[in-house]
């Protein structure tokens, strides 16, 4: 018997996307990114079993080759993809590798705010799996939130993927509200 592992699909475009144009409406800056290693550390801790990365990046101009090296020292399997300007490449790879999950009993989290992988989500929810989104929840579709049975996430509060904090606006819980934070 093989052990149950997690996927971490990373949908790369969408979370730099909206770490850019939402939150530091400019391009990051390379140490702004995510830090990909911590969120493998992180669901690996989280669900207490293995976490395995596929990292879907469009490659249709250009094979990024450093930060495709860099994913797999990171332990990542890059999907690079192509096709034609108009085709979603990221999208539709991921909507068929979270389709092909639902013939499997592995467990899944989700890195994308995008409403375009709600039904495949939904599909996999049930007793027998774990599914998880790690996103910026400001961002997250309402779409996701609203699918029963899924974990949510925030990328920089839960998994601690960036080495600064982000200018980020967010309802803050009053058992955890620090008025110090505002004070500084």
């Amino acid at each position: 018997m093989t052990e149950r592992v997690t996927w971490l699909l990373v949908d790369g475009e969408n979370i730099d996307a909206t770490l850019g144009q939402s939150i530091l409406g400019r391009r990051p800056l390379p140490d702004e990114r995510p830090r990909w290693d911590r969120l493998l550390q992180f669901v690996d801790e989280q669900w207490k079993q293995p976490a395995r990365g596929l990292f879907f990046l469009n490659a249709s101009n250009h094979l990024p080759m450093s930060f495709v090296q860099a994913l797999l020292a990171l332990g990542y399997k890059p999907v690079p993809l192509s096709g034609d300007a108009d085709e979603k490449v990221v999208d539709i790879a991921i909507q068929r590798t979270l389709a092909a999950l639902k013939e499997r009993t592995d467990d899944v989290v989700l890195v994308s705010h995008d409403r375009d992988f709600v039904g495949e989500v939904a599909a996999l929810t049930g007793p027998d799996r774990r599914v998880g989104v790690l996103a910026f929840s400001e961002f997250r579709s309402s779409e996701l939130t609203a699918i029963p049975g899924v974990e949510f996430f925030d990328l920089e509060y839960d998994a601690h993927a960036f080495d600064a904090p982000l200018p980020r606006v967010r309802v803050i819980p009053i058992e955890t509200f620090d008025p110090w934070e505002f004070l500084a």
